[in-house]
């Protein structure tokens, strides 16, 4: 699936089977519409390379979800999307920004995603800190399993423990109080202090 040009629907389908090609052409596609929205809007074109980037993972994230449908054309949604996270940055930084209502029939509602990107982040965020006050071993030995797939022996002999059995033992122990943190973060957000 390498050519010149693709359809939005080769797009949709080169970004479910994580094509490689297929990323670069929309890259390079799309990128222009949101570099001249960001620099027209107060923006630099180091800003406008970071908004399409996250532009582009908040799409990848909605194209794996099953049943995704676009319901208009692609650079509409890209368009939409980057707007969004330029007027999101643009209002965490202190700035008011004002939008040309011209460029609102190029706009679609994507609050959805947006809300639901901007969740995931947050739980990232929540769960690196818990991971932190977790502490060592725990934290390397979850790293170890769930980032870098080592086997249970490869973590037992690392760590010294007397085999895998014992290692699984404390993955979970460390497992349970990586839990405990992260929810525990989670429940006092929602309490009144």
């Amino acid at each position: 699936m390498s050519k010149a040009s693709y359809t939005d629907l080769e797009y949709i389908e080169g970004l479910k089977q994580n094509n490689d090609i297929v990323l670069r052409a929309l890259y390079k596609k799309f990128y222009t519409p949101v570099l001249k929205y960001v620099v027209n809007n107060s923006g630099s074109s180091e800003a406008a390379e970071d908004i399409y980037q996250e532009t582009v993972i908040v799409l990848y994230e909605n194209v794996q979800k099953p049943g995704f449908q676009l319901n208009c054309q692609l650079q509409t949604f890209i368009y939409s999307i980057a707007k969004r996270l330029w007027l999101k940055q643009l209002r965490n930084h202190g700035h008011m920004a004002k939008f040309n209502d011209a460029d609102d029939e190029d706009f679609v509602d994507v609050s959805d995603e947006m809300a639901e990107h901007v969740k995931k982040e947050a739980d990232i965020e929540k769960m690196n800190a818990s991971l932190e006050e977790l502490g060592e071993p725990c934290r390397t030995l979850l790293k170890d399993f769930y980032v870098y797939r080592l086997s249970m022996d490869d973590i037992s002999e690392k760590f010294g423990y007397t085999n895998a059995d014992n290692a699984k033992t404390q993955k979970y122990k460390c497992l349970q109080r990586l839990k405990r943190y992260f929810f525990e973060d989670h429940i006092e957000e929602g309490t009144v202090r």
